[in-house]
């Protein structure tokens, strides 16, 4: 590992940048401004479609006869969150940018509110579970994040994370190359924006890989933490529970 502590040299930077965090907050919402309009198409680019059967997954975590109140955190145009609901379960969006909401307000009418993860505008104990699903690492300080999620959460609340991890030794350099050459390209091609998408590549390199993203979830006082890889950990589910 290059970097002693992960999480903070993500919070003090932007692509290569090293930035303060008010200015890597400015700069990610602007990230998000720009490519809404074209976000769900280049993830369906990306990833060939195979982040959908990721989201599948965290969405069939649900898959129980019990109604939760679920709060989708960092939501953005809803596509976990609309799953969730047609589980039956009462879902909410909370995101910091207006410009995927509303997007998302063109497929659903699920609850949206304006909000950044590190300052929910929500009770303590107030909902069942809480998901974020690739968003994570657009925090400007994860470890506060971690802990409002904590402090909404009802005892025995289940905290779901959809992110971005450390692939298996034997597909990370084509897993390298196709992030370094071809995503910033896509991003050109389909939605125009090469230095927005240059951003989340550059964010997900520097975020923690399984096993430290499993200790930051423990130390915001998570218990039964658990971590599920998919695509040969390209991407992660980590969970944990609320005592």
């Amino acid at each position: 590992m290059d970097e002693p502590n992960k999480s903070e040299a993500l919070e003090e930077s932007f692509g290569a940048q090293k930035v303060s965090p008010v200015e890597r907050e400015r700069k990610i919402r602007h990230v998000f401004k720009v490519v809404a309009p074209r976000y769900d198409l280049m993830n369906d680019f990306m990833s060939f479609g195979i982040h959908r059967l990721w989201k599948a997954y965290l969405i069939n975590r649900f898959n129980i006869s019990e109604q939760l109140v679920v709060l989708d955190l960092a939501g953005g145009t809803g596509d976990i969150a609309l799953g969730i609901a047609k589980k039956q379960h009462q879902v909410m969006i909370l995101d910091p940018s207006l410009e995927m909401m509303q997007e998302g307000k063109r497929r659903h009418q699920i609850t949206s509110i304006a909000g950044v993860g590190e300052q929910l505008p929500l009770p303590d104990n107030s909902v069942d579970a809480v998901t974020i699903s690739f968003g994570i690492r657009n925090m400007t300080n994860m470890q506060k994040a971690m802990a409002e999620i904590y402090r909404v959460l009802k005892p025995q609340g289940v905290f779901y994370c959809l992110e971005f991890s450390k692939p298996m030794a034997l597909i990370r350099p084509f897993y390298n190359l196709y992030n370094r050459f071809v995503i910033p390209r896509l991003g050109a091609l389909v939605a125009g924006q090469p230095s927005a998408y240059q951003y989340l590549i550059e964010s997900i390199r520097r975020f923690p890989d399984q096993q430290e993203m499993k200790a930051l979830i423990h130390q915001a006082g998570f218990e039964r933490v658990d971590i599920r890889n998919l695509s040969f950990g390209i991407a992660c589910v980590h969970s944990g529970f609320k005592q």
